[in-house]
């Protein structure tokens, strides 16, 4: 039986932490550490080594964007780190990308959700709210040059790659994938796997962009396939509304 995550929460607000430690707690995650600003999180990381951190941007003395640049810097086995704010803003978002997040969630977030989310990043997933990843996708497809996965050639992708990094890109999560295609699990992590290897990419954030970016699907598509969803009744309940 899998160890259930341990995190690690950083933010400056006692009753935020308090939240988040309980909600966690009530999912069967454990709380072993928390910070009260990014230099607190920084030391905290090597002292507890948490699975996840969720980390506030905003904090004083060190803000989580520097601390999670600090915390993914240099030794191996660090944690994954999901970036929690009240604020949407873009520039946070990419910062936080830049930085090596691993997610990207606001704090409006309903407890489900959040739990879904460090269980999610723990396995080696990428994930953003989906009004982020939306604005995310726009950017790239509206911007060219300032990106953050730079164009690649998909001719290096088998034809079943092609299929599901379509599929990635429209915010399936492994198991959605493993189920829409009729294959294990395994076989779906080897597939992104190889995507990610063949196309450079760091992680599946990078790999939606690249879908976009060359044209595998455009903005539209994803559009008219979270209505599918909706009318199907796999609203935000049944997919935890998370990408």
């Amino acid at each position: 039986m899998t160890a259930p995550p341990r995190v690690l929460i950083a933010d400056d607000q006692t009753l935020v932490r308090t939240g988040f430690r309980l909600i966690l707690g009530a999912d069967g995650i454990d709380v072993v550490a928390e910070a009260v600003n990014g230099a607190e999180a920084v030391d905290a990381v090597r002292r507890a080594r948490p699975d996840v951190v969720l980390m506030d941007v905003r904090m004083p003395e060190m803000d989580g964007l520097e601390a999670t640049r600090r915390i993914l810097t240099g030794a191996a086995g660090q944690p994954r780190v999901i970036i929690l704010t009240t604020f949407d803003l873009d520039r946070y978002v990419y910062a936080a990308l830049s930085a090596g997040a691993s997610g990207f969630l606001l704090k409006d977030v309903t407890p489900e959700q959040l739990t879904a989310a460090v269980r999610t990043v723990r396995t080696g997933d990428a994930l953003l709210a989906p009004a982020i990843t939306r604005r995310l996708v726009q950017r790239f497809t509206r911007r060219g040059g300032d990106t953050t996965a730079p164009h690649r050639d998909l001719a290096a992708l088998t034809p079943r790659e092609l299929e599901v990094l379509a599929l990635l890109a429209q915010g399936l999560s492994n198991a959605e994938l493993a189920a829409r295609l009729h294959l294990a699990e395994t076989t779906v992590k080897t597939h992104v796997a190889r995507i990610l290897a063949k196309l450079s990419l760091r992680d599946r954030v990078q790999a939606v962009i690249a879908a976009y970016e060359t044209g595998l699907v455009s903005v539209g598509e994803r559009e008219a396939g979270e209505a599918d969803e909706k009318d199907d009744g796999a609203g935000p309940g049944a997919r935890g509304a998370l990408p």
